[in-house]
């Protein structure tokens, strides 16, 4: 970075290098990274009517993970605390509690519990909840 004295002190190049565009990008996967949660403004007692809701909140979620894995991509961490970062932040909890969710969706819904194909659905989507869990135990 080249810098020129002039009258009113040191001035920078106004064409940042390839390498200063990087540490800028990183400081900013770093700055995304810390987000905690992400509040919408859907209100929480709200029911889902055909699926309005998750139409606008599943592509947040999507995209707040794939700023996640560029962060990692970029951030330099070491592959060994990746893992336990999830943990920490729990990330596998909430990945696993929008199976667990559904399925509970799916029985509140049913006309009749005891509905061999109902019952299925509701199972499948609690499993797939379950091997969120144990994806990360194997981690």
């Amino acid at each position: 970075m080249s810098s020129l004295s002039g009258r009113y002190g040191p001035t920078t190049d106004p064409f940042p290098t390839a390498h200063q565009i990087g540490v800028l990008m990183e400081q900013q996967s770093r700055a995304l990274a810390r987000i905690g949660s992400i509040e919408t403004a859907a209100e929480r007692t709200a029911t889902t009517t055909g699926g309005e809701d998750l139409a606008m909140l599943a592509p947040a979620v999507a995209a707040a993970l794939n700023l996640l894995a560029d962060a990692v991509r970029r951030g330099g961490a070491d592959h060994d605390d990746i893992v336990p970062a999830l943990e920490a932040a729990g990330v596998h909890e909430a990945f696993a509690g929008v199976f667990d969710a559904a399925s509970e969706r799916v029985m509140v819904a049913a006309d009749d519990r005891y509905d061999f194909d109902v019952r299925l659905h509701a199972d499948n989507l609690a499993d797939a909840a379950d091997d969120v869990r144990r994806a990360f135990e194997w981690l």
